[in-house]
């Protein structure tokens, strides 16, 4: 019916409109939500599968163990997102999995969390590196932080799961 590069072709158009390559336009926005695209997200669940494709079907590649862990979302399809971790493994998680409770991974060892958003301001708490903190407010260069019963002010530049343009009030 199609010659085989026409066949390539149109397998090739299905793909990327069921699985959008991302970051490929500016301010994209998800097919299913309508929301920005890509956004960040936490787990909702202590455990999570993390399958190769976006169906119960696909194979189940590896298990995210950590609840509150903060994920990117690169793309949606149906009911299930497919998401990534700092390092920037990921893959597809049913959207039940997922919380809209914002949280940020600390990556610096004994990060300073400032009672304002000051490097000259009193250091309130000092988080370990890998900790998981509860975010909120953010300006262009610090973002507020909770984690262990401490609150305090870091450099937005020191956690991952925040865009660098964010701001949160």
């Amino acid at each position: 019916m199609f010659s085989s590069p026409l066949k390539s072709a149109l397998v090739a158009l299905l793909i990327l409109t069921l699985f959008p390559v991302p970051g490929a336009h500016a301010d994209e926005k998800g097919p299913v939500t309508n929301l920005p695209l890509p956004r960040y997200v936490s787990m909702k669940a202590s455990e999570g599968n993390v399958r190769r494709g976006p169906s119960l079907s696909h194979r189940i590649d590896w298990v995210f163990k950590r609840r509150d862990m903060p994920l990117r979302i690169t793309a949606e399809h149906g009911h299930w997102r497919r998401v990534e971790d700092r390092d920037g493994m990921g893959g597809w998680v049913h959207y039940s999995l997922l919380s809209g409770t914002r949280t940020v991974l600390v990556e610096q060892d004994m990060l300073a969390l400032h009672t304002r958003p000051d490097p000259n301001a009193p250091v309130a708490a000092a988080l370990e590196l890998g900790v998981v903190a509860k975010l909120g407010d953010c300006n262009p260069e610090w973002c507020e932080l909770r984690s262990g019963g401490f609150k305090g002010w870091a450099p937005k530049a020191r956690v991952w799961g925040v865009s660098p343009a964010e701001l949160r009030d």
